[in-house]
């Protein structure tokens, strides 16, 4: 398991607790270099895991933040590290050593600001491959834990700063409502546990939403908005979008996009993801992710099979495998008149976003076939008559899987 390990308290408390049943841990530690003696605590920590035998993944912040709330851009770097982190370590799960206390400060901030049913769990127990496994832990329990050890820890001078939201929060907001109102703290915590299990509904619905990596924006509209925001989300992870990664104003642009976008209309989203609106349904795809593999012509002498991806030419053409380019049109039918090739996807339904990878056949110097969707009748055999047998492969598949 991979352990975010900043040296303060809460995650030296949860550092000790993994060690001590047995958990193999590994470390993550990031330098925000937002202080001078941040240097000084990334060696310490070091020190730490050195004197345990904890393996350390260490990173120090090494562009600007982004404009705009700091704890916000320092929140940002910290978990795209984490996410390399993980990717470097080829581990799955990371541990985050949010407590109680934690989760109430944010359910007061989600509230200040206005929350729909999402922020009432404060934070979530899990999300994607982050858990916080001490949601139910008070801080005065994780002190206890420490001095009980005598495990010394960091403090950090920013956690004592009343400029900073959370911290206002927790210094004076909290201790000015809790006044006269006993197990004030409590009560909060289980909103957010009864959130968590509402919400758990809602992912599950909007799960169900979700199918073949996309979403119908007929059965979107239908849903409730908490549910339809929700699978929106999902749709952005399973294009890889990090988390977190979107804002409240990201969702908003996906909604409208999903309810009143036009076909072939496109929303780019942080982590290179964009969603598109295409025919009837909503598509995510990473525009960082690698190519698709190349693609290559197999043919064979055929007396004439039925083979659903493939098409029987007559002999004697020279063939050759193309892509899109500008000008390009097609006949489609005995005699027809001749059509452009983007009227033939668009009519397919094709979405604009593959139509330039689309893998096309030209013979004898013009567009014959484009896979799936068009044939040019002229350089076809009949049905069941002997002729050539063509099939657009992925590159270095045998041949004995082709049809």
């Amino acid at each position: 398991m991979l352990l975010g390990l900043s040296g303060g308290p809460d995650s030296m408390a949860l550092l000790i607790a993994l060690l001590e049943i047995g958990v193999r841990v590994t470390a993550a530690h990031f330098d925000h270099d937002l202080r001078p003696e941040s240097a000084q605590d990334a060696s310490w920590v070091r020190s730490q895991c050195e004197k345990r035998g904890v393996s350390l993944v260490t990173a120090r912040r090494n562009k600007p933040l982004r404009q705009g709330s700091l704890e916000t851009a320092a929140r940002e770097a910290r978990f795209d590290f984490f996410t390399a982190a993980l990717a470097q370590t080829r581990l799955e799960v990371l541990a985050l050593a949010h407590t109680a206390d934690d989760r109430v400060e944010s359910l007061v901030l989600n509230l200040r600001r206005g929350i729909g049913l999402a922020g009432l769990r404060g934070m979530p127990e899990r999300r994607g491959p982050f858990v916080r496994p001490m949601l139910a832990v008070w801080r005065s329990q994780v002190l206890e834990y420490l001095e009980a050890r005598d495990v010394t820890y960091l403090s950090d001078p920013t956690n004592d700063d009343p400029r900073h939201a959370r911290v206002s929060v927790r210094l004076n907001l909290l201790p000015a409502l809790a006044a006269g109102r006993p197990g004030l703290k409590e009560r909060l915590l289980r909103v957010c546990e009864t959130g968590a299990l509402r919400y758990a509904e809602v992912e599950e619905a909007a799960a169900s939403l979700i199918r073949d990596g996309g979403i119908e924006r007929a059965q979107l509209a239908e849903a409730p908005s908490p549910i339809r925001k929700e699978a929106l989300k999902q749709l952005y992870v399973l294009a890889g979008g990090p988390l977190p990664g979107l804002s409240g104003n990201h969702l908003a642009a996906m909604e409208r996009l999903a309810l009143a976008g036009t076909p072939g209309q496109r929303l780019d989203l942080p982590g290179h993801v964009a969603l598109w609106h295409s025919y009837g349904k909503l598509e995510a795809s990473n525009q960082g992710a690698p190519a698709s593999p190349s693609t290559e012509l197999r043919m064979r002498p055929c007396e004439g099979c039925s083979h659903p991806d493939s098409v029987h030419l007559r002999e004697g053409l020279h063939l050759e495998v193309g892509s899109r380019r500008p000008g390009l049109h097609m006949r489609t039918g005995p005699g027809g008149h001749r059509r452009k090739l983007q009227d033939i996807l668009v009519d397919a339904h094709i979405p604009r976003r593959l139509r330039d990878s689309l893998p096309l056949l030209f013979a004898d110097g013009e567009l014959a076939w484009v896979p799936g969707v068009a044939l040019d009748p002229r350089f076809a055999v009949p049905p069941h008559r002997p002729g050539i047998h063509l099939q657009l492969v992925e590159a270095g598949i045998p041949s004995d899987r082709i049809g």
